[in-house]
């Protein structure tokens, strides 16, 4: 993890400095159309069977008075996505059976390998939001020096990390099909459905 990125995100939190107002941090997001993946069961990543993973190219624009990261945090704030972080995307493969996730990056560009071991390889860059439903696999293949995520997770549900092992496949297979469909979008609040 980049040692500078939660020296940074304190001093904002402190001073207020680069972090956007939410009037301002809404007016990032762009008015665009999601890309749908759905992705099969590989026999290690069950992926989800209800609803398909949305990648939003170029969602969010970037302002040089804002810190990206601090304007994605707020958005995804304020459409009730919380518990964020500040990092990049593991370069394993694996999922998250009881909670949604999405990432929206806020600098630089990698390689996403989304789907698991079946799935489709995506070059992400900043301003791309992917929103990843659970049991969706994910792990980064390649990134840039700069590349930095801004992830969060809605409040229904709870963390956890599967790596696709036989032992936790049946229960994560049951988890995954009792994680609803979150209240709100992470980008555009409630007047959009998820799915």
């Amino acid at each position: 993890m980049d040692v500078i990125e939660p020296v940074k995100r304190l001093a904002e939190k402190v001073t207020g400095i680069g972090v956007p107002t939410p009037q301002e941090a809404l007016a990032c997001v762009r008015d665009c159309r999601a890309i749908r993946m759905e992705f099969r069961d590989d026999g290690y990543i069950p992926n989800n069977r209800e609803f398909p993973l949305l990648y939003y190219k170029k969602a969010v624009r970037f302002d040089r008075k804002h810190d990206p990261a601090a304007v994605l945090e707020q958005i995804f704030a304020i459409h009730n996505w919380g518990q964020a972080w500040r990092n990049g995307v593991y370069d394993f493969v694996h999922y998250h059976s009881m909670i949604h996730e999405v990432l929206g990056i806020a600098r630089g560009s990698a390689l996403l390998q989304l789907g698991g071991n079946r799935g489709k390889t995506v070059k992400v860059s900043a301003g791309d939001v992917v929103v990843i439903p659970a049991g969706t696999g994910h792990e980064c293949l390649k990134a840039s020096n700069s590349f930095l995520v801004v992830g969060a997770y809605p409040p229904e549900g709870k963390y956890n990390e599967c790596r696709g092992s036989l032992q936790e496949r049946e229960s994560s297979i049951a988890s995954i099909a009792r994680v609803k469909a979150p209240k709100q979008h992470p980008l555009c609040g409630v007047e959009q459905t998820m799915w």
